[in-house]
């Protein structure tokens, strides 16, 4: 498929509002507050394998966070109804990631590149991945065999996901990164220099030492607060599955431009 041109900054955000990844998106405040409420209350299943202890154990705290990072509407008292991503913040982010990736390709790091939505965001991981091994990246082999959840760790277009039923599944666990970063050293290869994920993947990375770009939904705040804590580089908020996932194209495009990577 023929690379599609980077848009400019007022013609992304344009895009972002007009097909939902931004703006007034999908996801209801109703759902974003109860995940909220669940991290702070320990719901491990949330914290995508991060370790946050009972740092945000107050609600309060984590929409802080959310409306700083992701743009959701900060008032406590709006409990339900039509809740935002702020596309300014969503190409803030891009622009942090496309800095992390030049330096990345500069230096030809190991890679690895997930995801946990493979529906929504496959394409555009891929298409990083094929960018950052075009600038000369090693992109880290997933070892064959690898099983979590009750399903196996796949790698398809140069991006690790997780397979199940022969079906690729959307996940929120850690354990498929888990399995990676314990079998490479066993394999005698070294751990990725960066990693570029979602979900579950991209925390148990960030949280165990890799340099990790993260995506991440307005209902999805841990990565938000890692990012906060210093422990994940970069978090972009952006609605991770609309209803086209070609819609993702001219955002992939202008990070990859910006990453020097076309």
């Amino acid at each position: 498929m023929p690379t599609r041109p980077a848009p400019s900054r007022p013609e992304l955000i344009e895009h972002l509002v007009r097909t939902r990844i931004a703006g007034d998106v999908a996801t209801p405040r109703e759902n974003n507050l109860a995940h909220y409420r669940e991290l702070a209350n320990g719901n491990r299943y949330f914290w995508f394998g991060l370790e946050l202890g009972d740092r945000w154990s107050d609600e309060q705290d984590v929409l802080s966070v959310m409306s700083e990072r992701c743009g959701v509407d900060g008032d406590p008292r709006f409990r339900r109804g039509q809740d935002t991503i702020d596309p300014e913040l969503t190409v803030a982010a891009l622009d942090r990631a496309a800095a992390v990736l030049r330096g990345a390709a500069a230096e030809r790091r190991r890679v690895l590149v997930a995801t946990g939505h493979p529906g929504g965001l496959l394409d555009m991981h891929a298409r990083v991945a094929a960018g950052l091994r075009a600038a000369g990246c090693e992109l880290v082999a997933v070892p064959f065999g690898l099983t979590a959840d009750e399903g196996v760790v796949a790698q398809l277009a140069g991006v690790a996901m997780h397979e199940r039923g022969a079906s690729l599944w959307h996940t929120h666990s850690p354990a498929p990164m888990a399995e990676i970063l314990r079998a490479l050293p066993e394999e005698g290869e070294e751990l990725p220099g960066l990693v570029v994920a979602d979900h579950g993947w991209a925390g148990y990375a960030a949280q165990h030492g890799i340099e990790t770009i993260g995506f991440a939904d307005s209902n999805d705040p841990a990565l938000f607060l890692a990012e906060a804590e210093g422990t994940l580089a970069v978090c972009v908020p952006l609605d991770d599955h609309v209803a086209n996932p070609r819609y993702y194209e001219p955002m992939t495009a202008y990070l990859l431009d910006s990453a020097g990577l076309t």
